[in-house]
């Protein structure tokens, strides 16, 4: 499809990071955007830049984890602009889950699968018939991660384990499409190649009372900032994104029709090798042996 003026791109998790590099290269092609998060003070600080650029902002304070919530977030978005064209179903969270698998709390993953994979979810069935029915071309993307969309961290297994269930969501959603022969299109995100400065790493600042820690962490949650220093301590270099890249991989991808938005990178192929080739073999998933189960 083409990005023009007049059309309309939704986003979620759009306050900050992708969401809002995103939202801001869909305005510069002079689409209409409708910014959605949880975070209130910063979607409203994100939409006023937004608005002072000249951009055409709706924003909503949206819970992708709750249904009613991204059906009231379509409902505005097609009174707002009468019609969709672009949908990035992009919010997520970590997890805050600690230690062995067996010895996590059922809320982190309750609250990872609610925004992760339900939020995906939501947006898909509260966007797409209403822009399959549109007739217009279109386009869906869903962000995934290398950290289980290709092959998973094992210090980050929940996390890993939702950003798995979207890469094959959005596989099935391609197909689906296609069984249609729709207009609509559908790409699964891979953000990078590098690590991205984005406010994931404290998303425990927006945990709802619902889905809360049922003991005390055993150690303080990690910042960005705090784990640079970590690496750089220990003389590994860390190499970052800039979350302008990743928007514009978006674009493109879309502009391509392309599937897999996933950017160049010899560790990411190394992985997708390494995992193929053991399931090819049959071997048990030695490409993990090398990470450390602190």
């Amino acid at each position: 499809m083409r990005l023009e003026e007049g059309q309309t791109a939704v986003v979620t998790g759009a306050a900050s990071g992708i969401g809002l590099a995103m939202a801001r290269r869909f305005a510069a092609e002079g689409m209409n955007v409708v910014l959605a998060d949880v975070e209130e003070g910063a979607l409203d600080k994100a939409a006023g830049e937004l608005r002072e650029d000249g951009a055409r902002v709706l924003a909503r304070a949206v819970d992708v984890s709750e249904r009613d919530s991204v059906q009231a977030l379509a409902e505005a978005a097609y009174d707002a602009f009468g019609a969709v064209h672009v949908l990035c179903n992009n919010a997520g969270v970590g997890s805050g889950a600690e230690g062995r698998m067996w010895e996590h709390e059922p809320n982190d993953w309750k609250w990872a699968f609610a925004v992760n994979v339900w939020g995906v979810f939501h947006g898909i069935q509260a966007f797409v018939p209403r822009m399959l029915a549109g007739g217009a071309p279109g386009h869906v993307v869903n962000t995934s991660s290398g950290d289980g969309g290709i092959a998973p961290l094992p210090t980050a297994s929940v996390y890993a384990v939702t950003k798995s269930a979207v890469v094959t969501m959005t596989e099935s959603l391609y197909a689906h499409l296609r069984a249609e022969d729709a207009a609509v299109g559908a790409s699964v995100l891979f953000p990078g190649p590098h690590m991205l400065r984005t406010g994931l790493w404290e998303s425990h600042r927006n945990r709802p009372e619902r889905y809360a820690k049922e003991r005390p962490r055993r150690t303080p949650y990690r910042s960005l900032g705090q784990w640079e220093a970590a690496m750089r301590s220990a003389g590994h270099d860390v190499e970052f994104t800039p979350v302008e890249e990743v928007a514009q991989t978006v674009v493109d991808g879309i502009l391509a029709d392309r599937f897999w938005m996933l950017p160049d990178s010899e560790h990411s192929d190394r992985q997708i090798r390494a995992r193929s080739q053991s399931m090819l073999d049959r071997a048990n998933p030695s490409y993990l042996e090398s990470f450390v189960l602190d």
